[in-house]
């Protein structure tokens, strides 16, 4: 080896004394920048609606029910929705960021996601996330960062019962 600069050291001593060309200098700062250790990915969790629920707040349970339209969700869980978030298991996640992704399956119109505080205090002081415009066999990512609390995600579009969600 004899010491010499390689291609890049010889071309930011340039530019050091002004001879670089700009382009060179912008090059230098993006391969700086790549080498810089990249932010953490949010975690995807995947959810799939099926109509009046949540098929992984379940327990993977597809209850077979059949919707047209908001008001047969709502007879439904009226009837059955306490019951079923009971037996259901919180989900459990630590804090960090987060990409719901949620699926609508075999609801005939449009759904959303709302996730927010379980109390009305909370509701102020924890993150939230909601949208709509999830068409039939569509997906959407709703990204949030997630503090320690607990939360309730449903979809009031498809009326299913309030999940609930504990990050600690």
């Amino acid at each position: 080896m004899s010491g010499a600069p390689t291609f890049l050291e010889g071309r930011l001593r340039k530019h050091r004394f002004g001879r670089m060309p700009a382009a060179c200098g912008l090059a230098a700062a993006i391969l700086l920048a790549l080498s810089a250790p990249a932010a953490a990915a949010p975690r995807v969790i995947e959810l799939t609606q099926l109509p009046c629920q949540f098929l992984e707040s379940e327990d993977g349970k597809d209850r077979g029910y059949t919707s047209r339209s908001i008001k047969d969700c709502e007879a439904i869980n009226a009837k059955t929705g306490a019951q079923r978030v009971a037996e259901a298991k919180p989900l459990a996640l630590k804090p960090g960021k987060y990409v719901f992704r949620v699926t609508n399956r075999n609801v005939p119109y449009e759904l959303g996601f709302w996730l927010r505080g379980a109390s009305t205090v909370s509701r102020i002081t924890l993150p939230s996330v909601s949208g709509g415009g999830l068409t039939p066999g569509r997906a959407k990512d709703y990204e949030i960062e997630l503090k320690p609390g607990e939360y309730l995600y449903s979809c009031p579009l498809n009326t299913t019962p309030d999940y609930r969600l504990v990050v600690k």
